[in-house]
């Protein structure tokens, strides 16, 4: 029988009873007639640990507040279908210019991948839980009107906003990737792209294609071009437009424990466009799986040799379907670990090595106790 983690206290592990107890002030607040819990990941390869670990304990989370509050829950995977698929520089200007993987695939493709990697994973977890789930990719989300007219309300408030998403240099990357031909080039710093014209039902950008020049896009609530945004950009937009949502609905936004730091940026953001703080969307950061240096577990750097398997880690790490196992086989040991991760707050409000991790995944689990 594997022995628990031996988790230090903290200000907020002491402050509460069980890790979703973090929500509770916002659901008395709200009191919803249904809550939302928003998990997105890059649809760009195969899921690693870290991103089962937080689907899964999203899973949990909802099921055990439906319990506590009795109202009904749901999770809302979005599949960011926006993520770089091809970034190439340009010689003569030096200019970074860049293909999604929606643009690059196509949307059956898309589906076809969501299908494959994720939908049997989401669906044993939905069974094992009781917690129905829903599938979006960002082309949807950027396509549909409620979306749209709240970036075009945001347009007049950037000037506010724009320091927040990009305190750097001020500039919120817009990407509205070219359209001759099904190109599907942008600018992935927007260098050269710009909003010439805006009201509340139309918005006219110009930008550099890589292969065709300049080019002109319009935006509008139901028709238009592609609207890309960077990743502070996207999220301020999403999170406004949830906060505007009519119907009782919460939403609750979970991510990694890496996005602590650049939610505050998001929330500066939502303020400086009129947000109140009871406007804000409740947030849940999940633990952070990390290598022996402290650093998040990158499967990217890994694959691309820039730094080593940690020691204690295997290939299913990096890729669940190495799993020595089947779907079912691998959710139970999942849920095995989120019992013991949500047992105390100390477990939840940390981060694991990636050999902890793999330690807890393969060996039985004793069942929830709180720590001393």
């Amino acid at each position: 029988m594997t022995t628990y983690p031996v988790s230090p206290n903290t200000v907020l592990a002491n402050a509460l009873s069980h890790a979703q107890d973090v929500l509770t002030p916002r659901i008395l607040d709200a009191a919803p007639e249904r809550i939302v819990f928003v998990v997105g990941t890059q649809i760009n390869g195969a899921p690693h640990i870290g991103t089962s670990l937080v689907q899964s304990l999203t899973f949990v989370a909802a099921a055990r507040l439906r319990e506590k509050f009795g109202v009904p829950v749901e999770v809302q995977f979005a599949a960011l279908d926006n993520a770089p698929y091809t970034i190439v520089t340009d010689s003569p200007t030096g200019h970074r210019y860049m293909r999604t993987y929606a643009h690059a695939l196509g949307a059956q493709a898309i589906a076809e991948q969501i299908d494959a990697l994720y939908r049997p994973f989401f669906a044993a977890l939905s069974e094992r839980l009781a917690v129905p789930y829903a599938v979006e990719t960002y082309t949807q989300q950027q396509a549909a009107e409620h979306y749209r007219r709240t970036w075009l309300r945001v347009l007049p408030r950037m000037g506010a906003a724009r320091w927040w998403l990009a305190p750097s240099a001020g500039v919120a990357h817009l990407r509205v990737p070219c359209p001759e031909h099904g190109c599907g080039w942008s600018e992935k710093y927007a260098q050269r792209t710009r909003v010439t014209d805006s009201s509340l039902d139309l918005a006219t950008v110009t930008a550099e294609c890589l292969h065709h020049g300049e080019y002109e896009v319009t935006i509008a609530p139901d028709s238009g071009g592609y609207l890309d945004l960077a990743t502070l950009y996207r999220n301020l937009v999403k999170e406004l437009a949830l906060s505007d949502t009519h119907g009782g609905t919460l939403s609750v936004m979970v991510k990694g424990g890496d996005w602590v730091f650049g939610s505050h940026l998001v929330d500066g953001a939502l303020h400086a466009v009129g947000l109140t703080p009871r406007q804000l969307p409740a947030r849940l950061f999940c633990p952070q799986i990390v290598t022996d240096t402290g650093a998040k577990l990158s499967k990217s750097l890994i694959r691309e040799g820039r730094e080593p398997l940690p020691d204690g880690a295997a290939p299913w790490m990096l890729d669940t379907r190495e799993w020595p196992g089947t779907t079912a086989d691998y959710v139970e040991h999942l849920l095995a670990m989120t019992d013991v991760v949500l047992s105390d707050p100390r477990h939840f409000f940390r981060s694991y090595s990636a050999s902890e991790i793999g330690r807890m995944m393969t060996a039985p689990a004793a069942r929830s106790a709180p720590a001393p």
